[in-house]
């Protein structure tokens, strides 16, 4: 991504200014637990994590805060769900731009418009669009107040790591101060230094995938304007400023607009500002006073590395994984990487699981890696058709969309992010099918509002037994860890998304949120073999 008003190594805040360590003083190389390098929203949000189970957790970032430019946007309501358990979501929400609805056009037709939040009985909206240095801010917050409280978490600016070496028992790390070099060990290492990894390439590990041949120019505005707060696209829009184009408000009367270049373009011309200016003044009229807050032009990319483990070094986020921008599938999935790896490797390092435990954190996103690449990769075929014949055939679902329900379905012009459901995990339990699909072993456990406050608040912060109308003992015990168990009475929210048509039921929930196995009723000996098969130890 080339950035032009607004370089990304100047910093939007600067959060953690380098300060020398006793480490870079020690005769021998100091051991850490955990070392995560990035202080990106993947790695604050993984430090964050580990920090509140009671992990030491050390963050390596070679800047020292975070970068201008407002690069990941959109934010999901499972991302804020993950966020609120870490304390970080209430500034989000409260500076964020909430939405639920989203228009498509066709030159200047509407096709159809969509709700992603229909349904009433949640704590957050679909989605609200935050820049990423406010995102990052309000992580970093969190972690301020949890390293108040004595939460052991420990950041340091201008580290870098400039050498790997993986052993048997830790991996070593040769790392790069303003004071010169020194050498720190970690017992386990997590990689969340974005789509280019120094520590992949360090490592000699490759990052497959397809580079779609077209280029979108990111122009954010500020103004003033009337445009409700909803995701318009326009498929071969009538101001020509592109062959599609985006539009988004965020807040501070910033408001972020795509434009569709296509391949063959010469970079620096179109980010110059006269460029940028005449394909907005197209877009909002002559008329519209406005000023270029920050300009970029990305090019579509679905890549992930093989395996997102390799022994004591854990990939998560970009690093991970790359997906097209359309969609917001990057920053949140790597959102739901770090939620899902923080309870596993706190168990590991807490003794409660087997190191096993973390080959699932790789097969289970990497799951949802090529779920996301799959759906990226369609909204990209379809967005940027590339033969005539393609051509022909998107224009032909667009036209049929305005007046047949059914060609919206094949419409795609970024189907937003969702949460990915992890069937076929080997960490799974008994399921009932009397209950609802939606909360199936291996989902992320939908939200309902309760008497007083919501459902997902309620959870513990390890393994949850949840019980709608049944019987069950205060707390299960097994496998050395005690499980709480949270008694409701069905309420109408409760019963659509929990019980279905069964009268009662019992669910063991994962520390992550999500569904490990449910039961229609109470069993000790089958509640203590599902924790055993979540652990990783069945």
């Amino acid at each position: 991504m080339n950035d032009h008003v607004g370089e990304r190594y100047k910093l939007a805040f600067r959060l953690y200014p380098y300060v020398r360590s006793p480490d870079q003083a020690a005769a021998t190389p100091v051991r850490h637990p955990v070392v995560i390098v990035g202080g990106g929203p993947v790695g604050l949000a993984t430090a964050l994590d580990l920090g509140l189970r009671g992990v030491p957790v050390l963050v390596l970032d070679d800047h020292e805060g975070v970068g201008l430019g407002s690069r990941a946007l959109c934010f999901a309501k499972r991302t804020l769900e993950i966020c609120d358990r870490l304390g970080a979501a209430a500034p989000m929400l409260a500076k964020g731009v909430q939405w639920n609805v989203g228009k498509v056009f066709h030159d200047d037709r509407l096709l159809y418009e969509f709700n992603l939040l229909p349904e009433g009985g949640h704590a957050f909206p679909a989605f609200i669009n935050l820049q990423q240095p406010w995102f990052e801010k309000f992580l970093h917050d969190a972690i301020v107040t949890a390293q108040a409280a004595g939460t052991p978490i420990e950041i340091r600016g201008r580290n870098r790591v400039d050498a790997v070496t993986p052993a048997a028992d830790h991996v070593g790390l040769a790392v790069m101060t303003p004071d010169g070099p020194y050498r720190l060990e970690a017992d386990w290492l997590i990689a969340c230094d974005g789509a280019r990894s120094p520590l992949r390439s360090l490592l000699g590990l490759s990052f497959d995938g397809r580079v779609f041949e077209d280029n979108f120019l990111i122009a954010d505005v500020k103004m003033k304007a009337d445009f409700p707060t909803e995701r318009w696209f326009w498929f071969e829009p009538h101001f020509k400023s592109g062959a599609s184009a985006l539009l988004h408000k965020q807040p501070d009367d910033i408001w972020r607009i795509d434009f569709q270049l296509g391949w063959n373009i010469d970079r620096e011309k179109e980010l110059e500002p006269a460029n940028i200016r005449a394909r907005v003044d197209a877009m909002l009229g002559p008329d519209v006073s406005y000023e270029l807050d920050w300009c970029s032009i990305y090019t579509f990319q679905c890549r992930r590395m093989e395996a997102f483990r390799h022994d004591r070094v854990l990939f998560a986020g970009d690093a991970a994984h790359q997906v097209s921008p359309f969609g917001a599938r990057g920053a949140n999935s790597g959102l739901q990487d770090a939620d899902n790896l923080g309870w596993k490797l706190a168990a590991v390092l807490q003794g409660h699981a087997p190191d096993s435990l973390l080959d699932s954190y790789a097969a289970e996103r990497e799951q949802a890696a090529d779920e996301n690449i799959l759906n990226s990769t369609r909204a990209t075929d379809f967005i940027t058709p590339k033969t005539p014949v393609s051509q022909l055939f998107r224009n032909a679902v667009l036209h049929l969309a305005e007046t047949q329900p059914f060609a919206r379905s094949i419409v795609n012009s970024g189907r937003l992010s969702l949460p990915c459901t992890y069937d076929g995990s080997a960490l799974n339990g008994p399921d009932s099918a009397q209950m609802p699909a939606r909360s199936r072993p291996g989902s992320p456990c939908p939200d309902a509002p309760l008497a007083e406050g919501w459902l997902l608040p309620r959870l513990a912060p390890g393994f949850t037994l949840l019980t709608l109308d049944a019987e069950a003992p205060p707390q299960h015990v097994a496998h050395g860890l005690t499980v709480p168990r949270i008694a409701l009475t069905a309420t109408p929210e409760l019963r659509d998304r929990y019980l279905g048509t069964a009268t009662t039921a019992v669910y063991l929930i994962r520390p992550d949120q999500h569904v490990a196995a449910r039961w229609t009723g109470y069993d000790a000996d089958s509640v203590t073999a599902a924790l055993a098969r979540a652990l990783g130890k069945a």
